[in-house]
């Protein structure tokens, strides 16, 4: 019975050795050197490189809130918005009296910031965040509710900025999954390297 014991304890313990190694260390290296080598720019984040200085991700969002910018999607991580280290929505209910006042707030700042929209409805990803609260794009229809603003304090022609918003716009992928998403990143430093006309 004692022998019988110690094989299986020598058994179970030679298992454990063996799947430590395997999945702890073979797998992970396997998966990482293949990353490395066919995906590199992926597996290192999708990181968008500028004069030589990472400013962002292809894949995390930023805040942006000067007027010469389009907005992001709200956040709602915590302990601050857009940690990519605690990915998080926030939970609240269409019925809940703070989220309404909330998003409430956001589209009041949303007209104030632009008075020329206040009569046109504000698109729904503008005022609630998403479910990471880091997503990286905006609607088309988001872009397009901002191209006023943007444009007026660049001292563009809108349909240059609009232009712009096209260009930035990825569509579905493979053609019919998911919608088409504007990154904010990107058309940000797209209007950066246009510059203005002031």
């Amino acid at each position: 019975m004692l022998k019988e014991t110690l094989i299986q304890l020598r058994l179970s313990f030679l298992f454990v050795i063996v799947f430590t190694v395997i999945t702890g260390l073979v797998y992970p290296g396997v998966v990482t050197l293949l990353g490395q080598v066919l995906f590199p720019r992926q597996s290192n984040g999708s990181l968008i490189v500028v004069d030589g200085k990472t400013v962002g991700s292809e894949l995390i969002g930023q805040p942006f809130d000067d007027a010469k910018y389009f907005w992001s999607r709200p956040s709602a991580t915590s302990p601050y918005a857009y940690n990519a280290a605690n990915s998080g929505g926030s939970n609240s209910g269409p019925t809940n009296p703070d989220f309404i006042k909330t998003v409430q707030g956001r589209i009041d700042a949303l007209k104030k910031a632009d008075p020329e929209m206040a009569d046109a409805p504000v698109p729904m990803d503008l005022v609630t965040a998403s479910g990471s609260g880091l997503d990286p794009h905006i609607s088309p229809a988001a872009a397009e509710y901002q191209v006023a603003r943007v444009a007026k304090a660049r001292g563009l022609d809108p349909a240059k900025v609009r232009e712009l918003v096209a260009q930035n716009t990825q569509g579905r992928w493979l053609g019919f999954i998911g919608d088409p998403g504007v990154n904010v990143l990107k058309l940000n430093l797209a209007l950066d390297a246009l510059g203005t006309s002031k």
